[in-house]
């Protein structure tokens, strides 16, 4: 067995080579200093109510900007990243559009699941060691810590960007209790002085680059916004029921590299290709059987079809994308 006293590379190439066999695509080091400039940031959003009612991203900010507050014991932030992209399915005339990342299984559950794998492979191995598992919800800067890993920079848009796949991809962590050599933090910009995110985004969300005011942003206003839509914010929807990827689908890494997910559970259930008439024909009963185990549970029934309602239907035609 493995004992605890052993260099921290050999740990290292350990954690890496089991986070891949579990299909994780990325996976990089960082040593947990605490976020001053970053909270700062997230201050200055949370004053300006660019968060909207996500009254969560304010109530847990201490610890978000210092993991030691959240989990003291933290000496090592292991960051991980899944890619999930899948090709478009096939759009019928009158579907109403769905964010890829909700297209496939709930990845919260995978993702933890997967994490949870890793420890105790880790701690079979390493016993002295103990760690704590985070996927978005928890109180981490997701993005933060994946850049000062390595995995990539935060873009234009906000989203992560990698080289290998675009900005596809679901973020999580591992805690670790064991100081462990950092890598090299990501430090470009490859940007450059591109702005198709900025310049596509259809309600202004992108009011400046690397800066996005939620309760302009279609996802926010289908998924985490909890009251009635004014007639303008009915407006802003287009034809998105679900989340938007407008700024992803434009960016140029996106196009280049992204690339099909080798996760079956990612791969498009049926309701993704629906109608208007379809959607608006669903009970509540039938919304709870068919969205089982689903990231799109999030709104509720009576969100869902408040998206229904205000929707715009995709006038493309029958078998295209």
């Amino acid at each position: 067995m493995a004992g605890a006293a052993e260099p921290g590379t050999a740990l290292k190439k350990f954690i890496t080579g089991r986070a891949r066999k579990l299909g994780f695509d990325k996976v990089g080091f960082a040593a947990p200093a605490a976020l001053t400039r970053e909270g700062a940031h997230l201050a200055g959003f949370l004053a300006e109510q660019r968060h909207g009612n996500m009254a969560w991203l304010a109530s847990r900010s201490a610890e978000r900007s210092d993991l030691q507050t959240y989990w003291p014991p933290v000496q090592t932030v292991v960051a991980l990243a899944m890619n999930y992209h899948t090709p478009a399915p096939a759009t019928a005339a009158g579907s109403l559009r769905w964010s890829n990342y909700a297209w496939g299984d709930d990845y919260h559950r995978l993702i933890k699941k997967r994490l949870k794998a890793l420890l105790l492979a880790l701690q079979e191995a390493y016993p002295n060691v103990s760690g704590r598992v985070c996927v978005d919800t928890s109180p981490v800067m997701e993005k933060v810590w994946a850049q000062r890993a390595g995995l990539g920079w935060q873009g234009k848009h906000t989203n992560l960007i990698s080289r290998d796949y675009g900005s596809w991809l679901f973020l999580s962590e591992l805690l670790l209790d064991v100081a462990l050599p950092p890598d090299p933090p990501f430090e470009e910009d490859l940007c450059g002085s591109c702005t198709a995110c900025l310049e596509a985004c259809p309600t202004g969300a992108l009011d400046e680059a690397y800066r996005i005011d939620a309760r302009k942003c279609i996802s926010y206003l289908t998924i985490e916004h909890r009251e009635p839509f004014s007639a303008a914010q009915a407006d802003m929807l287009g034809g998105w029921l679900y989340g938007c990827d407008i700024c992803q689908e434009v960016c140029p890494w996106n196009e280049r590299f992204g690339r099909p997910t080798a996760e079956a559970a990612f791969q498009p259930r049926p309701f993704v290709n629906w109608s208007r008439q379809q959607w608006a024909a669903l009970t509540e009963e039938a919304w709870d059987h068919l969205l089982r185990g689903s990231a799109a549970r999030r709104p509720g029934y009576r969100g869902l079809m408040r998206n229904v309602a205000a929707a715009k239907q995709v006038d493309t035609p029958e078998g295209t994308v």
